[in-house]
C-alpha cells in the first residue's frame, strides 16, 4: 500500500525533513521517508524505488546540499520517469544545478524561508491536499509478477529469463556495470527486474535504455554495447 507523499532530502537537511513529515502526518497525510520507513534488512535502493513508484507526490526538500546530492538527483529522475508530480520546497535561496534544472524547470515551487517554517509547512499541506484532490488514487500500480519458467536443462537459474531464453550471468554483470555508470547503485535492481520481463538480451538492453530519461544517456548506454 503506497503512501501519499515521498520525501526526498539530503542528509544535512534531515532535521527539516523529519519536522516537515510530522506536520504533514498531523494533518492526516501519509508519508514515506528514509530511513524511518526502510524495512529492517531490506535492500535500501529497492525500497526507495518501490516507495517512489507507489507514492502520489514527491516533496523535495531543496537546499544547496540537495542541489549537489547524486542520491537526490537519482530520486528525482526516478520520480520523473514514473510521471510522479514533484513539489520542490526550498529551504534556502538557491537555484537548481544544471543536473536538476532539466527535471525541475517546469515544476511549481514553494519557499520554506525565512523562518519560522511552521507557516510554510501549513501552506505546503494545503498545496499537497489540493494536488491529491486533483489526482485521486495511486499514481502507480504494481503489476503482478511474471511466472517463472523452469530452467533449461544444464543451465544455472541465474542464466535464464522467465521466458526460458538464456541470458548469462556475465551478460547481466556487464549490464549492471554499464548502467551503474549512469544511475549508480539502483542499476543492479533495474537490471534484475528488466531481466524478468525480457525475452532475450537485445530486448533487455532496450528495456534498460528506456529507464534513462536523457536521450544522451540512452545513446551512451547502447553505445557501450557496440564498443
Amino acid at each position: 500500500m503506497g503512501r501519499d507523499i515521498f520525501i526526498s532530502y539530503s542528509q544535512p537537511d534531515r532535521e527539516c525533513a523529519y519536522e516537515m513529515t510530522r506536520h504533514l502526518e498531523a494533518t492526516g497525510l501519509t508519508v514515506w521517508i528514509a530511513p524511518r520507513d526502510v524495512s529492517p534488512a531490506a535492500e535500501w535502493a529497492e525500497e526507495i524505488i518501490e516507495a517512489i513508484s507507489a507514492a502520489r507526490v514527491m516533496v523535495l526538500v531543496f537546499s544547496q546540499s540537495s542541489n549537489s546530492s547524486p542520491q537526490v538527483r537519482r530520486e528525482v529522475e526516478r520520480a520523473v520517469h514514473k510521471n510522479l508530480r514533484i513539489l520542490p520546497f526550498r529551504i534556502e535561496d538557491v537555484l537548481p544545478s544544471r543536473s536538476l534544472e532539466y527535471f525541475l524547470s517546469s515544476q511549481h515551487w514553494l519557499d520554506g524561508f525565512p523562518p519560522p517554517r511552521v507557516p510554510h509547512y501549513e501552506r505546503l499541506c494545503r498545496c499537497l491536499r489540493q494536488w491529491l484532490t486533483d489526482t485521486p488514487g495511486q499514481s502507480a500500480r504494481h503489476e503482478p509478477a511474471a511466472a517463472i519458467a523452469p530452467p533449461l536443462p544444464g543451465t544455472r537459474p541465474d542464466e535464464v529469463s522467465p521466458h526460458g531464453k538464456r541470458i548469462s550471468s556475465e551478460e547481466l554483470r556487464q549490464l549492471r556495470t554499464r548502467l551503474a555508470r549512469i544511475l549508480g547503485p539502483i542499476a543492479a535492481i533495474l537490471v534484475d527486474r528488466a531481466a524478468a520481463a525480457a525475452t532475450d538480451f537485445a530486448e533487455l538492453e532496450r528495456l534498460l535504455a528506456a529507464e534513462l530519461d536523457s536521450p544522451e544517456d540512452q545513446r551512451r548506454f547502447l553505445a557501450a554495447a557496440r564498443q
